[in-house]
């Protein structure tokens, strides 16, 4: 399996969004480090540029976990609308960052609660607030 780790795009307005709420948080809020890293590695483009086969903040994205060819779909959000339910997660969470701005195809190893990484393959995109033209400020 390949260390490194996909390219990643983000739309300038998740980028600012992110930006504003990470500045709020406590430098040890979970998942923080983590978030900051791959903003920094990411390729930035206008909302209307970002291609529909890129997860954005609030699409909605079916992946596979290689190992155990299991396939699960989760939309990725931000915190406050992270309310616990099984089909959301947050962008502070390790697979929410690790989804943040992935196409699909894209393949990636993911730590696991039991130590050892998973690898994890972004299958679709199945709702992509910029494709569809729903983008609010």
């Amino acid at each position: 399996m390949a260390t490194t780790k996909p390219a990643i795009t983000l739309s300038a307005l998740d980028m600012d969004r992110l930006e504003t709420l990470m500045e709020k948080l406590p430098s040890n809020f979970a998942g923080l480090q983590a978030l900051q890293a791959e903003l920094n590695r990411a390729d930035v483009l206008e909302p209307h540029e970002m291609p529909a086969n890129v997860v954005t903040m609030n699409s909605t994205v079916r992946f596979t976990l290689l190992e155990s060819d299991k396939s699960q779909t989760l939309t990725l959000v931000y915190p406050k609308e992270a309310d616990g339910s099984p089909d959301k997660v947050s962008v502070f969470a390790p697979v929410g960052t690790a989804l943040l701005g992935l196409r699909e195809g894209d393949v990636f190893a993911l730590p696991s609660p039991a130590g050892k990484p998973v690898t994890v393959r972004v299958d679709a995109i199945t709702y992509q607030p910029e494709s569809a033209g729903e983008l609010h400020r």
